[in-house]
């Protein structure tokens, strides 16, 4: 763990920590290619990591009625994409209610590639169009999964996730869904997440081990705040090397 993330005990936000996640190229919404099967082997400390994040986030008692949640990247290479599918997968493991993970980075969509499924209509195409969302909605493969992708191109894509329409759509998932998890743009190129927050229960941080700052994610916890966006925790990813917490707590 690093010292990086204190900021967010002091706020009194528990993060969480996950493992190391392999890389995840960016791709457009037209780009068209063979996907790869998804990956879902974890090893055992990365699946007790985001198993605990699942838990404390989504299914503790007196965690309150937590049901969509928005993931972000601090910056970029933190692969959130990787985490909000592994976090899908493993809730939707856990409970016998259905759950939805949406891809809403419309800037570089990456879960696509997580779940090894096409993009070619999803998001985009449910925020131009008034057909129910389950039209847009497909399952994954997995039991209790489903997924809503970035979609194809859309027209003026820079305004849709803070519309009024968005955050109908998204009010739409939660009757039709008894979780969804929202992979949003990463900060650093874009207050997307922050709409998408508002709209949720919350959002959840993804920082890149040695690269995201302390005082950027500082800033980040006091913008969400600002704006009355419930920061649920945060997420560790991709450090290299484990320290105990007897040994973090003396640094």
């Amino acid at each position: 763990m690093s010292r990086n993330f204190e900021l967010l005990q002091k706020l009194g936000k528990e993060p969480e920590v996950a493992g190391r996640a392999p890389a995840v190229a960016a791709v457009s919404a037209l780009e068209t290619r063979a996907i790869t099967p998804p990956q879902f082997d974890l090893d055992p400390l990365q699946r007790d990591e985001l198993m605990k994040l699942v838990t404390r986030i989504f299914l503790a008692t007196g965690s309150g009625e937590v049901r969509a949640v928005t993931f972000c990247g601090l910056d970029a290479g933190g692969d959130s994409p990787w985490i909000c599918a592994q976090a899908a997968q493993i809730l939707a493991a856990q409970v016998a209610g259905s759950v939805c993970v949406v891809d809403a980075n419309l800037r570089e969509p990456g879960l696509h590639e997580q779940l090894g499924i096409d993009s070619d209509q999803g998001l985009t195409d449910a925020l131009q169009h008034p057909d129910p969302i389950r039209e847009f909605v497909r399952p994954s493969g997995r039991p209790n999964l489903w997924f809503l992708s970035c979609g194809g191109e859309p027209w003026r894509w820079e305004t849709l996730l803070g519309s009024d329409r968005m955050r109908a759509r998204i009010a739409e998932l939660r009757t039709e869904f008894d979780y969804v998890l929202i992979d949003s743009p990463v900060l650093s190129v874009s207050n997307d997440a922050a709409s998408l927050g508002r709209a949720s229960d919350g959002v959840v941080l993804v920082l890149k081990a040695h690269s995201s700052r302390r005082e950027v994610a500082r800033k980040a916890v006091e913008n969400f705040e600002n704006e009355r966006v419930r920061v649920l925790g945060a997420v560790l990813n991709k450090r290299t090397f484990p320290i105990p917490e007897s040994i973090y707590n003396k640094l």
